[in-house]
């Protein structure tokens, strides 16, 4: 039913729900061999909000992880990205409150969401099991963000379902329990990368083809 990538505009929302979460209370805990820049993947996650065309069905919120990545700050050394499609789930608890989805969802219902989204019509995550963002550089703007934190432009290209497109993306950093924190969201059409917005009932349940992405990344810092 929708399809994913990850990287960040922040908003205020974001930032109460995602104080809510284990993943800042915990990302203290180091990685054993990290270097600087490197993506912390314990507790990174990419999450996207995925809304219905009509009063019908359901709004969704996925939940996803990176295999690998690491990007480095105000330098001309490309970072990259890599997704684990094969990790999305939808409607897991964390993302349901990182996104604010209020509406119940029933267990039935989940897993048939889950099976539609990782399916050959959708994601097709044996096709495809990881997508990319590549030739990454994150520099800083100069100004702040509505969080009153460091703003930064991510800026690469981003391959989904063999489609590649050249992406400028805001963000803003924290420094936080010894780690660089980068957080924001973006928006994309699934069928820029080729994907059909999942439909049923002649149109009467479906999904926008518009989704908003939001990205919560753990960066190892430079000494």
């Amino acid at each position: 039913m929708f399809i994913a990538c990850a990287l960040w505009i922040f908003t205020p929302s974001f930032a109460e729900a995602q104080q809510n979460t284990a993943q800042q209370n915990t990302a203290q805990q180091t990685q054993p061999t990290t270097k600087p820049g490197d993506v912390n993947l314990e507790y990174s996650r990419v999450f996207i909000f995925v809304d219905r065309t009509t009063s019908l069905g359901h709004a969704h919120g996925v939940e996803g992880k990176l295999k690998s990545g690491r990007l480095a700050i105000n330098s001309n050394d490309p970072g990259s990205l890599v997704f684990d499609m094969k990790s999305f789930i939808a409607d897991t608890e964390t993302a349901r409150k990182v996104l604010n989805v209020e509406s119940t969802i029933d267990e039935a219902t989940r897993r048939k969401v889950n099976e539609n989204m990782l399916g050959p019509e959708i994601l097709n995550v044996n096709r495809y099991p990881e997508a990319k963002f590549e030739n990454v550089r994150v520099n800083a703007t100069g100004k702040t963000s509505n969080r009153k934190l460091p703003e930064y432009i991510l800026e690469g290209d981003f391959t989904l379902h063999k489609t590649t497109r050249h992406l400028q993306i805001r963000c803003d950093l924290e420094e936080k329990d010894g780690w660089h924190h980068v957080r924001g969201s973006f928006k994309i059409l699934q069928t820029d990368y080729g994907i059909k917005p999942y439909t049923k009932m002649l149109g009467a349940v479906g999904i926008k083809d518009e989704l908003m992405i939001l990205g919560d990344i753990w960066l190892a810092p430079a000494p």
